[in-house]
């Protein structure tokens, strides 16, 4: 299903070699080296066989019509864990085998190379058909201009220090950068990405009060359409007015609203015994006491607390909310974005205090330019009021501002299959999570290969070269540490025996406690209300 991004067209996509050799970008190869998911050609719905993560656009607005390749949700929310030659799907986890930056990176030296080489240039041609003199011009044309899009979103939009690696990507500076920057044409206010994060796992993310590692949103159709923004969806920030198409965009509301539905009966998933072992139920209820005492003050815990609910009768999951300076982990994402931005040919379409001003803070000018954007294309759908409400999901306007400075803390329920840990991926293990910081992993590898017995990635080399260092910026594994000392900056529970860290990694293997545990949006019945804030 198309969020509306549009990399490049469909059939170059289809037909374009790797950059060093003759074998097809697009081929399961290729795909699987980057850790996408090869997929097999499913008539209907995947005939040529694309990966899981990658779709056909057929663009909805006439400005942008044809047919393109694109990233969609699936490629950072689905992964793999494999163990002993098994293979587990995790559908709506972390995308922990993804290398973004390197298919990206990877993807333009293909395109570059295909530029700069004829005999690359002639068999891209002859293998779509385009053989004829004109066929050829026009083929390059096309060509040369999306080639430009990619390296720009390679240069300009996503350049940075070194590379992420698999299951981490600067979201925020991405998106950020292609709003303010790339597509109205401002380059000063571009912002170094310096803060890799790994997708978060979305199963109940529908349900809940707040989403993002910093709970920032609430608004399901904004925050789903900001995400395509950031991965090349069309859209025109830089006309003289909206008469002339500013604002427009090739935005797909009705798909991301689906999506949305779909991960709304998405249950969080269950540890396979058959596969990654028996699970002590003893320990695991001894877990359970632990957690309890230790963790819930800011986890929620299955069967939740709510909030009250809304004037449209909805509640929705209570996800605490921890200042960063108390749970002490990695501070990047709040320090990843220049303080202001130009505005250039947007001031005169700027809202209240901000009209006509030069320069602005970037954090707001980013917000009203999406917003923008979103309004423009919510106008042209001419939803009815309940189906208003339905594509917000009935939040409640006007929307409380975010707390400034905090992470979310979401409930556990699957986590055991989203390693490594932390926000940005700096934690190897469950177990890791449960020591004194000082005493973590500074450098592992990130292997595909699954450890069940402290519950993460395989950090031996054996299974993944790529080596987190995190004594670089933005990889910090400092703070959740359960230390004996004061609570707060970066201490969030005391000192655990060996007995009590495995109770508590037992106990998280086993929840979701049944299959398919799927939560009630807009809660159950007669909910529980309460308070999931912790450390603010």
């Amino acid at each position: 299903m198309s969020q509306g991004s549009e990399a490049l067209s469909y059939d170059i996509f289809l037909n374009l070699e790797v950059a060093d050799g003759q074998d097809l970008f697009r081929s399961d190869a290729n795909t699987d080296r980057y850790g996408l998911i090869p997929q097999t050609p499913t008539p209907g719905t995947n005939p040529d066989g694309l990966p899981i993560g990658i779709s056909k656009t057929v663009a909805t607005n006439p400005r942008w019509k044809g047919e393109y390749i694109a990233i969609t949700c699936a490629a950072c929310h689905d992964s793999e864990l494999t163990y002993k030659g098994k293979r587990i799907r995790i559908d709506g986890g972390a995308g922990n085998h993804f290398d973004f930056l390197g298919y990206v990176y990877a993807l333009d030296d293909a395109m570059q190379a295909t530029l700069t080489d004829s005999a690359k240039f002639d068999r891209l041609a002859a293998r779509m058909g385009a053989t004829s003199p004109d066929a050829k011009a026009a083929l390059r044309q096309r060509y040369e201009s999306e080639a430009q899009i990619v390296h720009v979103f390679r240069t300009r939009t996503l350049v940075t220090p070194g590379p992420w690696g698999p299951g981490r990507l600067d979201a925020i500076a991405g998106i950020v950068n292609r709003v303010t920057a790339d597509k109205p044409g401002i380059p000063e206010n571009w912002s170094t990405p310096l803060a890799p994060t790994k997708p978060p796992f979305v199963w109940n993310t529908p349900q809940s009060s707040w989403t993002q590692w910093r709970g920032a949103q609430q608004d399901p159709i904004d925050r789903n359409l900001t995400e395509a923004m950031g991965v090349l969806m069309p859209m025109d920030l830089h006309s003289k007015t909206p008469a002339e198409g500013l604002f427009d965009a090739n935005a797909e509301l009705l798909n991301l609203e689906k999506i949305d539905d779909l991960l709304a009966r998405l249950a969080p998933p269950k540890w396979p015994e058959d596969v990654l072992g028996k699970i002590d139920r003893k320990k695991a209820a001894e877990g359970k006491v632990l957690f309890v005492a230790n963790c819930t003050r800011c986890h929620n815990s299955y069967p939740y607390t709510w909030t009250a609910p809304n004037k449209y009768g909805k509640s929705f999951i209570e996800v605490g909310l921890v200042q960063q300076k108390y749970v002490g982990t990695d501070p990047g994402q709040f320090e990843d974005i220049r303080p202001y931005a130009i505005t250039g040919q947007l001031a005169p379409y700027l809202p209240g205090p901000f009209a006509g001003k030069d320069l602005i803070p970037t954090g707001a000018l980013y917000v009203i330019l999406q917003k923008e954007v979103l309004e423009t294309a919510l106008s042209k759908l001419q939803l009815t009021d309940e189906e208003k409400l339905k594509i917000h999901g009935y939040r409640e306007f006007p929307l409380p501002s975010p707390t400034p400075g905090v992470y979310k803390a979401a409930p556990r329920e699957g986590v055991w299959a989203t390693g490594p840990y932390l926000h940005n991926g700096s934690v190897p293990n469950l177990y890791e999570m449960l020591i004194p910081a000082a005493q973590r992993t500074k450098k592992f590898y990130v292997g595909r290969e699954f450890d069940p017995v402290k519950v993460g990635v395989d950090t031996s080399g054996n299974s993944g070269k790529f080596l987190v260092d995190t004594t670089i910026r933005g990889n910090s594994n400092a703070g959740h540490s359960f230390e004996n000392g004061p609570m707060g900056n970066g201490v969030i529970g005391p000192l655990l025996t060996e007995e009590q860290r495995w109770a508590l990694v037992e106990y998280l293997k086993s929840i979701p406690e049944e299959d398919g545990q799927i939560t009630p949006f807009g809660g159950p019945p007669n909910p529980k209300t309460g308070h999931g804030d912790w450390g603010n």
